[in-house]
């Protein structure tokens, strides 16, 4: 006899703009992703509804699709709590008189339901509230009042159902979970679609009220974060990492909600997933360990998977060896006997790296390399640097450049056309990188920045599975050093090209080949799996792996540490973790120097120096030297010396104003050699030097010497 839970399961997809299913409907990738994962779902049998608001375009819907008119409505008043510090001059509460109806699409085995109410139709050309409506105009609100309507549509509607509710993006979703929590027939999947800051807050009155409004539980007080001015260097720098803000205490962390009542927790890839739980080798890596949206994260771990994400099944239906590359270049005024490097992006200067591109690109051409650079940032406005027109028109006939937003059908064959693709993506904001596949699907050899959140497409791997060419993450804006590999990978591309054309061709063919393994219908596998798992009402188990990786030691069964030493040593080693270390047995004097080797290393210089101190003798004389003098006053200030660092800034904390943010001081360090590097003294206290290690880690160390 079959399982009952091994037949069609109701899967209900709930974002703020779900509309991948018309292109005159369709805003973000996010709306992409859900329409062909929905789409994978009904092609397997299953059953699966959408709920996203209507954005006021209903009548633009009707004249394209069959629009049913729901028999439901709901009238109620959402009070909205403001936070006085932010919403000047308005009351603490305002009451919202809404109300809502629900309208019908069933499209390709998809039923898709829109909801519309006064609040939900504005903004019906952005859909989004613009980030200056905060404080100045209630319709900022307006993703909160989909939050509550698609709570009370959920119970309205689907109410007496079993089903799986996959909630995307936590910011835009945070009231969900909790207030589903109780519900037996719903579990709720969050999906952390992007690299938003992990530690974003919202006004915690504001969320306690809605969450009384939907009957839902109280949420619990947050434990404290350090208290200002401890790391107040690491924590001032942080604006420039994109990784971290800081809040008022009145205020609830968008993750903690979101993670503590669902049921389980979804990411696009590996990558981003491992990022997420540590930000390691990043300059937030220490202070995140310090904040108590680290414990949350440990706490939910075992929650976690990674239900992927995919290239679109009309890009990898396409045939990119149709395309006629000679016209297709030539049609850019480019030479099409050169190769020809890709880029595709949003113009996003930091985020994606391009002000290091363009910086590279100028060098290497005015060097004379012999090559096309098809650059594609795409912006409504246009490109407002003086700097990028320079370049273009420092090079004619070398590079073309375009910002307008085009059809599938010529990105295809500008990516087609291409030899190289180049995605030098910074901060580890992008997660996936759609764009990278598809040009790796078309046979693009890559060349992207190592994040973790790219891994997959296997650019930064060694031997007989890589793909294309790395190069290091980047925390910093206008960072030389990116531009500086950029510039190398580039000249490496192009001798590859020109005098090991068999090595290019197999690099191009196990890109396309990797790209082409990312398909909706595996996407859509690793869903049910963990979605059934959730029908039945199994529970996940202990997340053995994450700890071995991140040094959780605390979440090891017994089972572990006695089955499976060897491994754990290895994870206590590479964590740096001597309690573990002892739990397994004796610090011997090998183990000391593994444990002082792998820590300098990772510039983890307590550890080296714990290490050293436990076992007396264990560790050459020469590196104990080596780390007690890795600071020392050198002429008018200070000379610092690690090997393998790249860069080093002394960081400087400013006064911080009363409720406000200091302003950090960042002074890059002078290199007088390999390893090697002079600056002053800092002028008081509290400051911190910030590394960037050869591999392109990041790590803080003292200003103490002697």
């Amino acid at each position: 006899m079959s399982d009952a839970t091994d037949g069609p399961l109701h899967i209900i997809e709930t974002y703020f703009e779900c509309c991948g299913f018309d292109h005159t409907f369709l805003q973000g990738g996010t709306s992409v992703y859900l329409w062909n994962l929905s789409r994978a779902f009904a092609r397997k049998g299953h059953r699966v509804s959408i709920v996203t608001p209507a954005h006021g375009r209903l009548d633009d819907l009707r004249r394209r699709h069959a629009v049913e008119d729901l028999p439901y409505e709901d009238a109620y008043t959402l009070p909205l709590v403001l936070d006085p510090e932010v919403w000047r001059g308005f009351p603490a509460e305002v009451p919202v008189e809404l109300r809502t109806t629900a309208h019908r699409i069933r499209l390709e085995g998809v039923d898709l339901y829109f909801l519309s109410n006064a609040y939900l139709d504005r903004l019906p050309d952005t859909f989004y509230p613009p980030y200056a409506a905060k404080g100045t105009d209630l319709t900022f609100f307006k993703p909160l009042v989909f939050q509550v309507d698609s709570v009370r549509f959920l119970r309205g509607w689907f109410g007496g159902e079993k089903a799986v509710v996959h909630a995307h993006e936590p910011y835009y979703h945070y009231l969900l979970p909790p207030a589903l929590a109780a519900d037996p027939l719903k579990s709720v999947v969050t999906t952390v679609q992007s690299n938003m800051p992990i530690t974003k807050k919202v006004y915690g009155p504001e969320v306690r009220r809605l969450l009384a409004l939907l009957g839902a539980p109280q949420p619990a007080p947050e434990a404290p974060a350090p208290p200002a001015g401890v790391r107040e260097a690491q924590r001032q720098y942080q604006t420039r990492t994109h990784l971290h803000y800081e809040y008022p205490e009145d205020h609830l962390t968008v993750y903690g909600l979101v993670a503590d009542h669902a049921d389980r927790i979804d990411f696009l890839c590996t990558g981003q997933r491992d990022f997420a739980n540590g930000f390691g080798g990043t300059p937030f890596e220490e202070l995140f360990a310090a904040l108590p949206v680290a414990d949350t994260v440990r706490r939910n771990a075992h929650k976690q998977f990674v239900g992927g994400c995919a290239l679109s099944d009309s890009w990898l239906a396409g045939d990119p060896d149709a395309v006629d590359r000679t016209q297709v270049l030539s049609g850019l005024g480019l030479d099409p006997a050169l190769p020809t490097f890709f880029h595709n992006a949003r113009y996003a200067v930091h985020h994606k790296g391009q002000v290091e591109l363009f910086r590279a690109v100028d060098r290497v051409l005015s060097e004379g390399l012999a090559a096309n650079f098809v650059l594609r940032c795409i912006s409504g406005t246009g490109i407002d640097d003086p700097y990028v027109h320079e370049v273009v028109a420092r090079h004619p006939g070398r590079v073309h450049l375009e910002w307008e937003r085009v059809d599938e059908e010529r990105v295809f064959a500008l990516a087609s056309a291409a030899d190289f693709c180049v995605f030098p993506s910074k901060f580890e904001m992008d997660t996936f990188l759609i764009a990278q596949g598809e040009a790796m699907a078309c046979g693009a050899v890559p060349i992207a920045t190592a994040q973790w959140g790219t891994a997959h497409f296997r650019h930064a791997e060694e031997g007989e599975r890589r793909t294309g060419f790395a190069v290091n993450r980047s925390f910093a804006e206008d960072d030389a050093l990116l531009a500086d590999a950029l510039a190398d990978r580039l000249r490496q591309a192009v001798r590859l090209h020109r005098e090991e054309p068999g090595e290019y061709r197999e690099l191009s063919a196990r890109a396309r080949e990797v790209a082409r393994s990312f398909t909706w219908d595996r996407c859509a596998e690793l869903h049910l799996e963990v979605f059934r798992e959730l029908w039945r009402g199994t529970e996940p188990e202990p997340p053995v792996a994450a700890a071995l990786r991140h040094g959780w030691f605390g979440l090891l069964p017994d089972a572990v540490w006695k089955e499976r030493p060897e491994e754990v040593l290895a994870a206590a080693v590479a964590a740096g973790d001597l309690d573990a270390v002892d739990r397994l047995g004796p610090l011997t004097d090998p183990l000391a120097l593994r444990l002082f080797d792998a820590a300098w290393e990772r510039a983890d210089f307590a550890v080296c120096a714990e290490a050293a101190a436990r076992r007396p003798g264990a560790v050459p004389a020469e590196r104990t030297a080596a780390l007690r003098g890795r600071l020392a006053p050198g002429g008018a200030g200070l000379v610092y010396r690690l090997s393998h660092a790249e860069r080093v800034e002394l960081v400087e904390p400013g006064p911080r104003e009363e409720g406000g943010r200091g302003e950090v001081r960042v002074t890059e360090w002078t290199r007088t050699g390999p390893g090697a590097f002079t600056g002053a003294a800092p002028e008081g206290s509290g400051a911190r030097l910030l590394l960037t290690l050869s591999d392109g880690r990041t790590a803080w160390d003292g200003v103490r010497h002697g």
